[in-house]
């Protein structure tokens, strides 16, 4: 079923796909923001593919908000996509039902070392939140991390490990 655009502050317009996958998301001009530092490992195998990375957001009593998807996007007629379930946890909440590539959610793959996103996410409703990371490798594993944060409107910081395809993984939320 096609969606129209939504138009948010006269400059942000949503399509359907981004819709859909992010439930009822709203965007403000001065939305929150979440600053996500990462590292993919680099690791020392005889066939090397960089990993294919989700990352969502989870609130209890909310459906999974997709914010980021890292894919192969260069094959021939969107092929990549054809991987995306590999990244299964985020393929059970959310994945299956987007379509790709999705407005402000889609991104290359990423080489491995540390990696940088800033993700503006709207207003959050005060509450315990967890961000989801999760990376699978062709003719590799796969790994998810969980941050979890209670967001009350001020600056909040949280941290974890990955100890396979994902390394030390930063959190830092602010308005």
């Amino acid at each position: 079923m096609p969606h129209s655009p939504l138009v948010i502050s006269g400059r942000i317009v949503l399509t359907g796909a981004v819709l859909g996958s992010a439930g009822a998301l709203a965007v403000p001009a001065h939305a929150d923001t979440l600053d996500v530092a990462l590292t993919l490992p680099r690791m020392s195998v005889a066939e090397y593919h960089k990993p294919y990375v989700a990352i969502w957001l989870e609130k209890a009593g909310s459906p999974a908000r997709t914010l980021s998807v890292w894919y192969d996007q260069g094959k021939r007629n969107n092929g990549g996509t054809k991987w995306l379930r590999d990244i299964r946890t985020w393929w059970r909440e959310s994945g299956r039902g987007m379509q790709f590539p999705a407005d402000g959610v889609s991104g290359a793959t990423r080489a491995p070392g540390p990696q940088r996103i800033a993700l503006p996410v709207g207003t959050l409703a005060p509450g315990a939140y967890t961000l989801v990371i999760e990376a699978a490798r062709e003719a590799g594993g796969r790994e998810a991390v969980r941050v979890p944060f209670n967001w009350t409107g001020g600056r909040v910081s949280g941290r974890a490990t990955g100890q396979f395809e994902l390394g030390a993984v930063n959190l830092t939320v602010q308005r």
